[in-house]
């Protein structure tokens, strides 16, 4: 958006017109007055102001018109109108079809200049506002969405089918396969763009606490309760929520928030009043949710309810073709962030990446990139730059054919190649353990002081 020019003054009396535009630039603004209503219409065309001063009555195009103008085509712009005393109820009448506020002859210069400041105030904080959403209408893009295999074409084809409904979606995959990634692009390019989009993590807050988050509660409800509270929903109430691990909740919760789909309306916890809500609900799992309703650990009923439009992502192994886009994608992200000149990646470093599993899936390749780059003095990351868990991957195979290992007439490096085979092993560990040493070392059947010590001795960066 342009950046909004100060006041359009519009008064086809020229004394009145000219002793405006003396105040208001007075006042420190900068003014361009005309004397038509034709006028202002061009003028509103090619450039975004902040406000508009009009006259009510002007021959050919009236004030009216220009705050219907400008009301269609310009949220950000505020009309203040200036009228006769007979004409004051037909003021309050446009105040109605959205004028900041009018003002009656002998223009009150005083009051004139405080209604100004106030809206000025407002167009700014809503240019401000609207740069905002468009921002991160621009961040969360399906453009952000990388991939072109066909896995992907899959899942955009249904992102396209349902970004602009209401239904409720469940989005199924991998942890760091960008399932918040994907709620966000849903929520600002649909519908409720403009509305707010609230997140929580389900098993990221403890079972005792998690009611209050969603729902909310009232004064006293519970010990620490000391003042009423919205909950999540209601602060997602004309926009989206995102029910991350939704697979964590607690069943006594479950059965509340199956209530909330059904009935569209909440309680809050110690309070009695029904909240009608209007909110669309995204839901995320790295579990298989089906497994967990045989099991009795999940909701059959609240299943079918979330599980409206499914959305399944692949993880990063099942559409190997996507990481030479991915890699260069988190490149060119990172060495614009860093101040860097784009680097190159060697055919051996992609094809090692290429190679990999990704068990952290797209985030772990964020990472792993990130890191790269800060650590790498070239210009270009080669095999040896890479961790020892991608670049030792690399080393057993390079081509993705069979790796059985067999003895040959002429030995084998026996040493080294156990080496490479611990690297791995110990650099997949702990990818899958968020690099917590004594998770990997429980993953690998160690305990955590043997896992250190080998780490060292293979002189792996962790």
């Amino acid at each position: 958006m342009k950046e909004l020019a100060d006041i359009l003054l519009v008064d086809d009396e020229p004394n009145n017109r000219d002793a405006l535009a003396l105040l208001l630039t007075g006042a420190g603004y900068q003014v361009e007055a005309v004397g038509s209503g034709e006028e202002a219409i061009s003028l509103l065309d090619r450039t975004p102001y902040a406000t508009v001063v009009t006259d009510l009555f002007l021959p050919g195009v009236s004030g009216i018109d220009i705050l219907k103008k400008v009301k269609a085509d310009a949220p950000y712009t505020n009309v203040i109108l200036i009228t006769g005393n007979a004409s004051a109820e037909t003021a309050v009448e446009a105040m109605k079809e959205g004028a900041f506020d009018y003002i009656t002859k002998p223009v009150d210069f005083e009051k004139l200049k405080i209604l100004v400041a106030k809206a000025m105030e407002k167009s700014r904080l809503v240019a401000e506002n609207l740069y905002l959403r468009q921002q991160l209408r621009g961040r969360y893009s399906f453009d952000n969405i990388i991939g072109h295999s066909p896995a992907m074409q899959k899942v955009f084809s249904r992102l396209e089918k349902i970004v602009h409904t209401d239904s409720t979606i469940l989005i199924l995959g991998e942890s760091g396969t960008g399932k918040e990634l994907v709620a966000r692009a849903i929520h600002y390019n649909g519908n409720r763009r403009n509305k707010p989009f609230i997140d929580i993590n389900c098993g990221a807050i403890p079972a005792e606490l998690l009611e209050s988050e969603l729902f909310g509660h009232v004064r006293g409800a519970f010990t620490g309760a000391v003042a009423d509270k919205p909950g999540k929903f209601e602060l997602a109430n004309g926009g989206t929520i995102f029910l991350d691990e939704i697979g964590t909740m607690p069943m006594h919760l479950q059965m509340k928030l199956l209530r909330v789909l059904q009935e569209q309306e909440i309680e809050r916890v110690g309070g009695s009043r029904k909240i009608k809500l209007d909110v669309r609900v995204i839901s995320a799992t790295n579990a298989d949710l089906e497994q967990d309703v045989r099991e009795g650990r999940f909701r059959e009923d609240l299943f079918y309810r979330l599980n409206v439009i499914p959305i399944i992502l692949p993880p990063l192994r099942e559409r190997r073709e996507d990481i030479p886009l991915l890699v260069r994608y988190f490149l060119q992200k990172t060495c614009t962030v860093m101040g860097r000149e784009l680097m190159s990646v060697t055919s051996e470093a992609m094809r090692a990446l290429e190679s990999y599993d990704w068990p952290g899936n797209v985030r772990e390749m964020e990472n792993v990139i990130e890191r790269t780059v800060a650590l790498t003095d070239g210009d270009s990351i080669d095999l040896a730059d890479l961790p020892a868990a991608i670049a030792g991957q690399a080393s057993l195979d390079l081509t993705g054919q069979d790796t059985a290992i067999r003895l040959t007439e002429d030995g084998i490096d026996m040493p080294a190649l156990i080496a490479d085979i611990e690297r791995k092993l110990i650099g997949d560990a702990l990818s899958m353990a968020d690099g917590v040493k004594a998770r990997a070392a429980a993953l690998l059947g160690l305990n955590r002081t043997t896992l250190v010590e080998k780490i060292k001795r293979l002189k792996m960066e962790t």
